[in-house]
């Protein structure tokens, strides 16, 4: 990590318009064509699951998890994920998913699913999802659709069709 001064709290109403142009830059307008955004769509993140990064007052990350079913199985879609170019390689991500994970785990949550590149959230803990078991909705490579089991075994018998899954209100 680094010497920076970083916070990392709770996503707020007040962080949307700074964490959509922190996508933008990140990701770019291809950003929506994608298999994971596509799934989003509509489907409002968990606001106990989402987080940003800040240095001062300074929106420098943020991430997002969302609820999804695996067939009937409950579980969360990781990202976006998202930090600034300019405070990349130095944590921040990586200390995002982490408290992203802990809480998600202390909430009860078993599974977390994402589209990314291995060796990087293999530091995680997560693995590639065994061969057919989970199909998305959409075109993804199957060595980037990656799993982190929160609870032992909870990945045991889960296998279907990846689709958005509608919270109750509270």
């Amino acid at each position: 990590m680094t010497d920076l001064p970083l916070t990392i709290r709770h996503e707020t109403p007040a962080d949307a318009g700074a964490i959509e142009k922190l996508h933008e830059r990140a990701f770019g307008p291809g950003r929506f064509a994608k298999t994971a955004y596509r799934l989003r769509e509509g489907i409002a993140p968990i606001a106990s699951l989402s987080y940003v990064a800040l240095v001062g007052t300074l929106v420098v990350g943020s991430i997002r998890l969302t609820p999804i079913l695996i067939g009937q199985t409950p579980a969360l879609l990781l990202g976006p994920l998202a930090v600034e170019q300019a405070f990349s390689s130095i944590g921040i991500g990586m200390s995002l998913i982490q408290r992203a994970v802990e809480t998600a785990k202390a909430e009860g949550h078993q599974l977390i699913l994402l589209v990314g590149d291995e060796p990087y959230y293999s530091r995680a803990g997560f693995v590639v999802m065994p061969q057919g078991r989970a199909e998305m909705p959409g075109p993804v490579d199957p060595r980037r659709l990656l799993v982190l089991e929160l609870t032992q075994s909870a990945l045991e018998g889960v296998h279907g069709r990846v689709t958005a899954r509608l919270l109750k209100a509270a």
